[in-house]
């Protein structure tokens, strides 16, 4: 029978009340007396050297503050990078200067040159357009494999080349990872595209600076899903700021998608102009606007080789691939399609050698960073096509191809070749329970009845695992990250019992509001509604790393048991003395501390009022009071995994593809709140059949953004997509954290996109047409021209 309340209770979702009912507090609500506005003046052009600015006449303007450029900024740092890759030479990345505004070049298509700030936004926006630039134009470098070309015009004048960072993994391999390619009974080559996205969350981002001259405190209001990451890298590294002296806020935050990760260079501003002009700055993005100034995401460029033995069995895997990074390096940039995307590579098979080479290139156009999965969709995506595509070759059934190289349950923990260690999983329980879900067993019959209406019908398989909770700090330091990646809780018992979680994880969605009350009501045994989550606000929590790569549940989460069980352990001492017991022999549960084996008891609220009001209370071993921290560090990733089945339907004469069912079977360990992870999975998979079948992010030859609004970029409608069919029964909890989690909020967007493309490959050769690939997405023109050439 469903739980009602505690883990594994699809409690409903408190924030959407607010949310609901228009009671939200996001950024753009946020108002302050005495506020102005800033309008940012961004290149319309990729590349080309600024000659000169005139912005006399926007000066002049009534209304007008102040105009800001460069030269404003001498004094202060760039917008940092939070992850240095060593490439396979031993040598570091190619890291540039990443200005606030364009010094002396600008780089990209909505490059910010120069910034109004005026009493209303129109007057803001006026003022800019008053603003005469003078740029000499470049050509500008688009095309990665152009961009390494010798000769090639380069991005950034002060480096040696276009090459950011040419990385090798495993590079120990690679020798054996050629001879067992060059020696194979079969080898399955696959060249593919895995296209630039932009995120599109539904709130634009916005940032508020604000300072006070009296104490000479700054304060930050903006959408981030990092608050205290914001804090550290734009205070110590870009404006001189304090820690103490600098307050980052953020409240609900509509949707991230990772875009809302990095500290970008509006926050900076705002932060510095608000005390140049002694007066609030705040800043609203247009959509159009997002477009040219948001990190974009994937944007690979791969070539793969699968070897397989006699008996098909998968000996070596081998790709090559060209990442993006766009014109600068965002925050986590480097990080995407090395350690998150090559130690994937392995993915649910036992595969013995990996070798995966990635050159990280700059180019004239927004920059790149993390988008939902990270590395771990475009990883999945090749590995699964080319699997899917052996198979093909090979006369084999999909699906038993990939069972019979699935890593078996006896065999976890499992050390793979790319230096990652799953500790718990069951492939082969997650393909069953998919194909059981799909009605595998009469496809054909559906075939048949699609083919009497001159359809084609396919279906696509695809299987996943992904790394979320990236740790631990000691391991990740190494691998070149610049912060840690812990996470923090505070609990705080109120004198009657109710309670206070202050966390450094922070959501944009995702239900933490329920889900982590959920976990600290079963530990304790009182009702959800008697604890508050608190989260977003630099000075009210402790410093924690934020959320993303679905670690918010598996670190956040981790971290408030610790605090909690560290809450549980002193009251149990308070609740010993009451009693006159040995605190060894006090359990709690249901709210009630008992002494075990007798009638005994106390409530909960009678300890906690005890803790503030110590009348009768054990003051010789502990202080009053009833508040503890914890901060948590994982020893490993967790690593989720699903089977992915995508039916569809797709129309000869037109290329029109429809899909008419997708079945998703996941192992998320345990699961909290089944309601939320379900709905996470909707929006994942949502997510990525966008990206398999609409969305996609078109520069042409001179930098300029082809897709710079919803009149060119397709996003996903409701029409576009079947009612899904969503299981997560079977559970394998991870065996390193205290809640056995694993993390759920990427998933969908991972396994989907291979899905959806194999089975549109599927359906093309059921109807006689041998297409081997169609690079995403699968609009209908690409496909109508991939049916005609095989005509």
């Amino acid at each position: 029978m469903p739980k009602d309340h505690g883990i594994g209770a699809s409690s409903k979702r408190r924030e959407d009340v607010r949310f609901l009912t228009g009671e939200g507090n996001y950024t753009d609500d946020i108002n302050i007396a005495g506020q102005t506005y800033v309008h940012f003046l961004r290149s319309d052009v990729a590349h080309g050297t600024i000659t000169n600015i005139d912005s006399s006449a926007a000066e002049a303007m009534d209304g007008v503050l102040r105009v800001f450029t460069a030269k404003d900024f001498e004094a202060v740092g760039g917008i940092p990078c939070g992850w240095q890759v060593t490439d396979k030479f031993g040598e570091p990345m190619q890291e540039p200067k990443h200005p606030v505004l364009a010094e002396g070049k600008v780089r990209y298509v909505g490059d910010p040159i120069a910034a109004v700030v005026a009493e209303t936004p129109e007057l803001a926006r006026d003022a800019a357009e008053a603003i005469v630039v003078d740029i000499d134009e470049l050509p500008a470098v688009v095309d990665m494999k152009a961009a390494l070309t010798d000769g090639a015009t380069k991005v950034h004048d002060d480096l040696t080349s276009n090459l950011c960072y040419d990385w090798g993994f495993v590079e120990e391999n690679k020798a054996a990872v050629d001879d067992a390619i060059a020696n194979a009974a079969h080898v399955t080559t696959l060249e593919l595209v895995n296209n630039r996205l932009v995120a599109n969350p539904m709130e634009p981002r916005v940032a508020i600076g604000d300072y006070s001259r009296g104490t000479d405190d700054y304060t930050l209001y903006t959408t981030s899903q990092n608050p205290h990451v914001i804090r550290l890298l734009m205070g110590a590294f870009v404006l001189g700021i304090p820690e103490h002296k600098l307050r980052v806020v953020a409240p609900d935050v509509g949707g991230g998608f990772g875009t809302k990760i990095f500290h970008y260079a509006e926050e900076a501003f705002v932060t510095f102009a608000a005390k140049a002009v002694n007066r609030p700055v705040k800043w609203t993005s247009s959509r159009s606007e997002a477009f040219i100034s948001d990190a974009h995401g994937r944007d690979h460029v791969t070539k793969i080789e699968l070897a397989l033995d006699k008996d098909n069995n998968f000996t070596a895997l081998r790709c090559e691939t060209y990442a993006n990074m766009g014109a600068y390096l965002s925050t986590f940039a480097p990080s995407v399609p090395t350690w998150l995307h090559g130690t994937l590579l392995a993915g649910n098979y036992t595969t013995p050698l990996v070798y995966t080479n990635v050159k990280a290139v700059f180019t004239n156009t927004v920059p790149v960073d993390a988008y939902r999965g990270a590395g771990r969709p475009e990883a999945t995506f090749q590995l699964e096509r080319v699997v899917d595509k052996a198979a093909r070759e090979l006369g084999v059934d999909p699906t038993e191809l990939r069972r019979q190289n699935f890593i078996k349950p006896d065999q976890f923990p499992y050390d793979t070749p790319v230096a990652v260690t799953y500790d718990t999983g069951n492939y082969h329980a997650t393909l069953d329970k998919a194909l059981e879900m799909s009605d595998y067993a009469n496809f054909d019959k559906r075939v048949a009845e699609s083919k009497s209406r001159g359809k084609l019908r396919g279906l696509g398989v695809a299987h996943f695992i992904e790394a979320c909770g990236i740790a631990p700090s000691n391991l990740v330091g190494q691998l070149g990250a610049r912060a840690g990646l812990y996470e923090s809780a505070t609990v705080r018992v109120n004198a009657t019992g109710s309670i206070s979680v202050l966390t450094g994880s922070h959501s944009h969605g995702q239900g933490h509001e329920t889900t982590f009350p959920q976990v600290i009501a079963e530990m304790i045994g009182i009702d959800e509604s008697q604890i508050d989550i608190v989260h977003g606000d630099t000075s009210k929590t402790p410093m924690g790393m934020g959320t993303y790569g679905s670690r918010s549940i598996a670190v956040g989460g981790s971290a408030m048991v610790r605090a909690a069980e560290k809450v549980i352990n002193k009251a149990k001492k308070i609740a010993a003395h009451l009693m006159e017991a040995s605190e060894a022999d006090i359990e709690l549960a249901d709210g009630q501390f008992t002494v075990a084996g007798t009638d005994k008891s106390v409530a909960w609220g009678d300890v906690t009022l005890a803790a503030y009001v110590p009348h009768n209370y054990p003051l010789e071993d502990i202080e009053p009071g009833l508040e503890e921290t914890a901060f948590y560090d994982p020893s490993n990733f967790t690593y989720p995994s699903g089977a992915y089945f995508c039916e569809v339907e797709v129309d000869p004469e037109t290329g029109e593809v429809d899909v008419l069912g997708f079945t998703a079977a996941d192992d998320f360990g345990t699961v909290i709140n089944p309601m939320i992870v379900e709905g996470q999975v909707h929006g994942g998979v949502a997510q990525g059949i966008g990206q398999a079948l609409l969305e996609n992010c078109s520069y042409d030859d001179n930098g300029q953004l082809l897709s710079g609004s919803y009149m060119d970029y397709a996003m996903p409608r409701a029409s576009d997509l079947p009612s899904f069919d969503v299981d997560h029964s079977c559970q394998t909890p991870c065996t390193h954290n205290p809640l056995g989690v694993k993390g759920c909020g990427e998933a969908g967007a991972i396994g989907s996109p291979p899905a959806l493309v194999n089975g549109v490959i599927d359906a093309l050769h059921r109807g006689g047409y041998p297409v081997e690939h169609i690079n995403m997405p699968l609009s209908p023109s690409r496909v109508w021209e991939a049916i005609q050439s095989m005509k």
